[in-house]
């Protein structure tokens, strides 16, 4: 679907609905909207260019009539294959139709909203996964920064596994929560999700099934799909991913990998007990099924600290280990690891040197000195006052506006509350009408078809003021939803 970032200027003594013809005139005729785009549905779109629906509609009339845009009643519209300009001039490249034949699928719709509307400062962000820019520590990073030109003499290519004195300082923080490795056994990554992409790409085979949590926020991702691999979910409890399903699975199917986020889980936010984590790594090396553990979170506990790392509990080299400081530190780094067997971790850096020659060798610098300097254990003491505060805050907002029609655990550290509502309803709808007021939610159904009572939300991101309104309002519409469903 076509993205709009442009808005008609009120203050203009051409009129909006003329502003909004010349605008989408302009973008098909030089090419950025080929022939069969689609555009967004009316609401949305008037939402987008900020005027009313009436306004939209006789600009998209006077289209209509141009024959550069086609409607249907009921169906969507979208960019016409008709128009003068075509039959009077070269025909155009179809890039509809590469488009809907390339290899990767495109986001879920809805996720692809969440991201076009996630950078609009309007919408409160109710569901975002990462720190509030709040919380960013400038006074550090300046310090780090500031380090940098002495510690750099060139900024080249690194070693495919990546800058040795980052791996090194991963290595000995490693060691603080149980997972003794060598630099060697260390792969520096542009993020956990780039680390998940090597592994599917490099280790397994075509049509491979992986078990991993149910919900989780891999199913709202269509990139495994178009890499052919089938997720199989396993249900949760207050312990954390459940066993007995995963011996029955690794019979029935071609089970491959088994994937879990056992600290603050993304989006439910339970955490796995260390029996659990116990009988897993038992139960595994009987089945010969190897683990992804993805740890991501396990620096942001704010009661108490998480059980030692499943890859603490083996020495068989059944667990590849995933960590980042994109949850904890910053995204835009884009700085995490892996941590696995030799032989693998060589496989990896050769893959994932065929596809991007290495991450951002000014990155690896600043995340080593990150570690060496001692700030980032610092910095992490700050971030759990931070989210202590919000969680506070989440739960005091929830308690008051949600009592009656939700249910939800307190977190004990992470970024989610998993929030159940009493009554199922239309998770489409409420996504519409929360972005109508101005909220950004995540609907439970990204993670789970089946979650239709359920919301992630993340008490990371929005101010507390924003929390505390954001749910107010929300509470609101989901209240008229289950009255008039």
């Amino acid at each position: 679907m076509l993205s709009i970032d442009w808005r008609p200027n009120p203050k203009d003594s051409v009129p909006l609905y003329q502003q909004i013809f010349a605008y989408m005139k302009n973008k098909i005729a030089s090419g950025e909207w080929p022939i069969n785009s689609k555009l967004p549905p009316q609401r949305t779109l008037a939402r987008l260019l900020g005027v009313n629906r009436s306004t939209l509609t006789i600009a998209l009339d006077d289209l209509i009539a141009d024959g550069l845009l086609e409607s249907k009643i009921g169906s969507s519209t979208w960019v016409a294959n008709n128009t003068w300009s075509l039959l009077a001039s070269t025909p155009t490249t179809n890039w509809t139709s590469y488009l809907n034949k390339g290899l990767h699928l495109p986001n879920l719709q809805t996720i692809q909203e969440i991201n076009h509307l996630e950078f609009n400062p309007k919408f409160i962000r109710l569901g975002t996964g990462e720190l509030s820019p709040e919380i960013f520590p400038k006074g550090m990073m300046d310090s780090i920064l500031e380090r940098l030109p002495s510690r750099i003499n060139s900024l080249s290519y690194e070693e495919p596994r990546g800058l040795p004195f980052l791996r090194e300082q991963i290595s000995i923080y490693l060691s603080s929560f149980g997972i003794n490795v060598s630099p060697s056994s260390i792969l520096i990554v542009s993020g956990a999700l780039q680390a998940l992409q090597l592994i599917c790409a490099s280790l397994l085979p075509k049509d491979s099934t992986i078990l991993l949590e149910r919900p989780s926020y891999l199913f709202s991702l269509k990139l495994f799909q178009s890499m052919n691999m089938d997720f199989c979910g396993i249900p949760l409890d207050e312990e954390g991913i459940e066993l007995a399903p995963i011996s029955f699975y690794k019979k029935q199917k071609n089970v491959n990998l088994l994937y879990t986020i056992p600290c603050f889980q993304n989006p439910t936010g339970i955490t796995m007990t260390e029996k659990r984590r116990k009988d897993m790594i038992n139960l595994c090396q009987k089945e010969q099924l190897p683990i992804i553990e993805d740890d991501v979170y396990r620096e942001l506990w704010l009661d108490e600290p998480p059980p030692m790392p499943l890859k603490a509990l083996e020495k068989e080299g059944l667990v590849l280990y995933l960590g980042s400081l994109s949850k904890s530190l910053s995204p835009g780094l884009r700085i995490g690891w892996i941590v696995g067997p030799e032989p693998v971790i060589e496989r990896l850096a050769d893959i994932k040197m065929q596809n991007d020659y290495g991450s951002s060798s000014l990155s690896q610098w600043a995340a080593a000195e990150w570690f060496s300097s001692g700030l980032y254990q610092k910095h992490l003491e700050d971030v759990r006052i931070q989210l202590r505060s919000r969680r506070a805050t989440a739960c005091k907002s929830l308690e008051s506006y949600f009592s009656d029609i939700a249910t939800w655990q307190i977190p004990t550290g992470g970024f989610y509350i998993w929030l159940v509502l009493n009554q199922a309803i239309s998770m489409q709808k409420l996504f519409k009408e929360a972005l109508e007021n101005g909220l950004i939610i995540h609907p439970g159904n990204l993670y789970d078809t089946l979650a239709n009572r359920h919301l992630r939300l993340s008490y990371s991101y929005a101010t507390l003021a924003e929390l505390e309104s954001g749910l107010f309002r929300l509470s609101i519409l989901i209240r008229n939803l289950m009255k008039n469903p």
